[in-house]
């Protein structure tokens, strides 16, 4: 796998490609993240991406590692202050391993705040 998501057709091709921690916390991610909203799910860039007027979320296993990323992840600092700002834009992530703590809890409160913000924002990606 290494610094990318495994190679997959579909959303779901790309669950089960994984095994594990990796395959139980995507699993409990994606089912978090498509509970709370009506997020369109794709596969983009070798991650899962949740779209909602824009790409919003994604998830990205990695060998050692898993990204659930946000693009506007700076302004949601303050609902989980363990996602880091990457990039120049808003791109945030929560970098988690095997020993990382979060609950379907805290994927579902992030995953509305993010659909919320790419609603009444706009699409992250369209630049002006």
């Amino acid at each position: 796998m290494a610094m990318m998501g495994p190679a997959a057709d579909s959303p779901d091709a790309y669950i089960a490609a994984l095994s594990g921690w990796q395959l139980e916390r995507c699993t409990m991610m994606r089912a978090a993240i498509m509970d709370v909203a009506p997020f369109e799910e794709t596969i983009k860039w070798t991650n899962l991406v949740f779209m909602a007027n824009g790409p919003c979320i994604l998830i990205r296993a990695e060998e050692n590692r898993v990204l659930l990323g946000f693009w506007r992840g700076k302004r949601l600092r303050e609902v989980d202050p363990r996602i880091r700002a990457s990039g120049k834009y808003e791109l945030g992530n929560l970098v988690m391993t095997t020993a990382s703590e979060v609950s379907a809890q805290q994927v579902s409160t992030l995953a509305v705040e993010a659909y919320r913000l790419n609603i009444e924002l706009g699409n992250p990606a369209a630049r002006a």
